[in-house]
């Protein structure tokens, strides 16, 4: 049993433009830093393209087929100010969708403990009818949709430590008390929503953090708010949206995180898994915008994916 890396060479190919946050070089340092020696057990697989119909579990057909057709050519179109798409974008987004989709394969049929899914572009702003933030399709909500249609699991947990709040996913779930979606984020800030206030159907658990927040506020948070949250919704199945953009480092918030805290909060999310979903855990990377501390806090994160058996 083991660790498994999705990633695919087309997710370089999303081209989003000269001085756009969202660039492939934040795929290539991650792709750098898990080539590493401690990473040479991670067990490697190219993310597949996922169907349009399974796009569909979460996003309507209509908004699906708009999406590819507005794909270019050649140069790039914006669907909003900050959302681009180049000729290479919409492989990109199926393999990005594809690879979380075959990571819940692979874990849920037991053939791996945990995968992590190095793609781009990223999900958790994309809405059920509308791109945004950086995101054409949500790959999270629809592979914790692909779970519960493929496999009939009733309680799938995402949990989400990017920066900026996960308005697409919380979206997704807000009328499904089977989904469970618990973010942490600065707020206010980028796209506007996750206040504590809005809970859903009581299945959704908003971390709102001010700016300048550090480590310790952030780990006492988690400890309050959302472990007992996930230990009392005992989840068949954790998916992770693995945003890195709340480190110190980043240049597009201002939360004051650190290498480690991605450790910690990935090994307290791994005991929980290992509590009620027979350690299942799927995560997938979102944001992260400072090259250098993205790659070191992926090597963190994927090093606590890796300890199996060792909490």
């Amino acid at each position: 049993m083991t660790t498994l890396l999705f990633s695919h060479d087309a997710c370089l190919d999303h081209d989003t433009g000269q001085g756009h946050p969202e660039r492939s070089d934040r795929l290539r340092a991650v792709n750098k830093a898990l080539a590493a020696d401690p990473f040479a057990t991670l067990d490697r697989r190219q993310a597949p393209e996922v169907s349009r119909e399974t796009l569909a579990l979460n996003h309507p057909q209509a908004f699906v087929e708009d999406v590819f057709a507005k794909a270019p050519v050649d140069n790039q179109v914006f669907l909003d100010p900050d959302t681009v798409m180049s000729p290479g974008s919409t492989e990109a987004a199926l393999r990005a969708t594809g690879a979380v989709c075959a990571a819940v394969d692979d874990v849920v049929a037991g053939h791996a403990d945990n995968a992590f899914c190095a793609v781009r572009p990223p999900g958790h702003h994309a809405e059920p009818d509308r791109a945004m933030g950086f995101c054409l399709f949500n790959s999270v909500a629809i592979a914790a949709r692909h779970a519960r249609d493929k496999f009939g699991m009733e309680r799938i947990a995402v949990v989400d430590f990017d920066v900026h709040h996960g308005n697409g996913t919380q979206a997704a779930f807000w009328d499904d008390k089977d989904m469970l979606y618990a973010s942490s984020h600065q707020y206010p800030h980028y796209p506007g929503t996750g206040a504590s206030g809005e809970v859903g159907q009581g299945n959704i658990i908003n971390l709102p953090l001010a700016a300048g927040t550090g480590s310790a506020q952030f780990r006492a948070a988690f400890a309050e708010h959302i472990f007992p949250a996930l230990h009392a919704f005992k989840p068949e199945l954790l998916l992770i949206s693995a945003g890195f953009d709340a480190h110190a480092d980043d240049p597009l918030a201002q939360l004051n995180l650190q290498d480690d805290d991605y450790g910690w909060v990935t090994d307290e999310l791994m005991a929980i898994a290992d509590s009620h979903a027979g350690g299942r855990v799927v995560s997938a990377l979102e944001g992260g915008y400072d090259l250098d501390a993205l790659s070191r806090s992926v090597a963190v994160h994927v090093k606590s994916l890796m300890q199996t058996g060792e909490r």
